[in-house]
């Protein structure tokens, strides 16, 4: 519980700060330090890392002040040993349990402790995800059917009237993220079809959803008591302390790093663990257990 509890507090007191880590003003850039997010092959770049945010922001202070223009090595030689080329380092595997979560796909982060077969033995780490939102991330398994929320995609087998009524409860369903260019089958009265939608409206045992192809928009389905609920997306929100964690990234773990290490992530694939109860009291807009 310590472990957690100290992930927690590393996590929502540098979140802000990670995510601006890539990117700021730099006028003494190379174009190695300021790459784009992805090179012409697909291989994730991250650019520079500065080890004290603080010192890289008063350095950018001064810079629009007109007080630092690369004459003064009292100022430069700090500078350019503040910043570490990230994709120098070399890419490592690691794997461990969740401990905690904050932020989103684009720059957020995920303190785990690393297992003794890992590289990075029993350390607790944490897992940067790119703030461009190029990290490749997969998360799979059950969830709590709280889960199911507003805004969420959702895909499952269902037969529905002429209005869009299902006529039997739904045993399964899974949460995904379609592609941008995605366009659902159209859903069709009388027929076991597979309808991909977006949930509209949650009721304590129903879901609206809106369906982006044919004459049926709009589907209702009962949602059963024993309902199974999967995850197969890149929602970092959906990830919980204990689940486990394999990823490949850049380990870094000098000045700067967070908790053993910070691991600047390229490709991260979670594993939920078994859902064991489901919440007894579901807020507004999930869906619970009748």
């Amino acid at each position: 519980m310590k472990r957690l509890v100290f992930a927690c507090a590393v996590l929502l007191a540098t979140s802000a700060a990670v995510r601006g880590q890539v990117g700021p003003y730099n006028p003494y850039a190379s174009a190695e330090e300021s790459p784009p997010p992805l090179s012409a092959d697909g291989t994730i770049q991250w650019g520079v890392f500065y080890k004290s945010a603080k010192l890289q922001r008063a350095y950018e202070r001064l810079w629009s002040l007109g007080a630092c223009r690369g004459s003064n090595r009292a100022i430069t030689v700090p500078v350019a040993e503040n910043k570490l080329v990230i994709d120098r380092l070399p890419e490592a595997e690691f794997s461990g349990v969740v401990q905690a979560t904050t932020g989103d796909r684009a720059g957020g982060i995920v303190a785990f402790a690393g297992d003794a077969a890992s590289s990075s033995g029993h350390e607790s780490l944490v897992a940067q995800l790119h703030p461009a939102g190029v990290t490749r991330l997969s998360v799979r398994g059950p969830v709590p059917a709280a889960s199911l929320a507003r805004g969420a995609v959702v895909r499952l087998r269902a037969q529905v009237d002429d209005t869009g009524r299902g006529t039997e409860p739904v045993k399964a369903l899974e949460i995904v993220v379609p592609p941008a260019d995605f366009v659902p089958d159209e859903v069709r009265s009388g027929r076991l079809e597979t309808v991909v939608g977006t949930i509209q409206n949650v009721g304590r045992s129903t879901l609206v959803l809106k369906v982006d192809a044919g004459k049926i928009r709009r589907v209702t389905v009962e949602v059963a008591d024993d309902v199974v609920v999967t995850v197969d997306a890149p929602r970092l929100d959906l990830v919980s302390a204990g689940d486990r964690i394999e990823l490949k990234g850049r380990l870094w773990t000098g000045d700067g790093a967070m908790a053993g290490g910070t691991v600047f992530a390229s490709d991260v694939i979670v594993t939920k663990r078994p859902v064991e109860t489901l919440p007894p009291s579901p807020g507004p807009g999930t869906v619970g257990v009748r």
